[in-house]
């Protein structure tokens, strides 16, 4: 890997496995486009950034080829999936599909404290736009939608869309937040919190749309 490769990643202890640490810290820049597709990366090389020895690495490495978001290069390393436009409008459709309706049927005035919950997250994404901490924007948002379909009590429908973000990163975040325009997107949780307080389910389903689309139109500027 060339010295212009080099990862900005962090270092990682012992809370977590290894494991699990180093997989958390490779699908963040997954997501967020640091590792980029094509790309091959040496689980020895990456496990020298992160100050482990490369197991930990390998094994995170093939935990993520499972998800589909790396594949195995023989006797080279892990390149990561590259996706096309067509496979972006199929991710976001099946996003569409199953959390535009789960989410405006959540729509319920009674239930203001549990969204309440959520706006301290909503409020992490929008600060992590401002500063431009993509990292912390990506993690915030994932709590944000995964908490919040939760909500729903339906735990298979929250995994299917966790491992649908997942194969799917943001592409282009880092040119949005370079322009400003980032904080446009994360203030749209804080609007979806204020109509699913309302309990106008059809408000809801119209904001979800128009955020998952708007994301789509994020993939589509990179």
């Amino acid at each position: 890997m060339a010295a212009d490769d080099r990862l900005d990643l962090p270092m990682v202890g012992e809370r977590q496995s290894l494991r699990e640490q180093v997989a958390h810290a490779l699908r963040a820049a997954l997501i967020t486009g640091e590792m980029r597709p094509g790309v091959v990366y040496s689980a020895p090389v990456l496990a020298a950034q992160f100050g482990v020895s490369a197991t930990p690495v390998r094994e995170a490495m093939l935990d993520l080829a499972k998800e589909g978001l790396v594949e195995a290069v023989r006797n080279k390393g892990f390149r990561v999936t590259e996706l096309s436009d067509r496979d972006l409008d199929e991710l976001t459709e099946i996003r569409q599909l199953i959390e535009v309706p789960t989410v405006a049927r959540l729509a319920d005035s009674s239930r203001a404290e549990e969204f309440e919950r959520l706006r301290p997250v909503a409020e992490e994404i929008v600060a992590a736009s401002e500063r431009g901490d993509l990292l912390a924007y990506v993690d915030a948002d994932l709590r944000f939608h995964v908490e919040l379909l939760a909500l729903s009590g339906n735990v298979h429908l929250v995994e299917v869309v966790r491992d649908l973000r997942n194969r799917a990163r943001l592409y282009g975040l880092s040119q949005l937040s370079e322009r400003g325009t980032l904080s446009g997107s994360a203030r749209e949780h804080l609007e979806l919190l204020d109509a699913l307080k309302s309990g106008d389910s059809e408000a809801v389903g119209q904001l979800m749309a128009k955020h998952i689309g708007h994301v789509r139109g994020i993939w589509a500027e990179h």
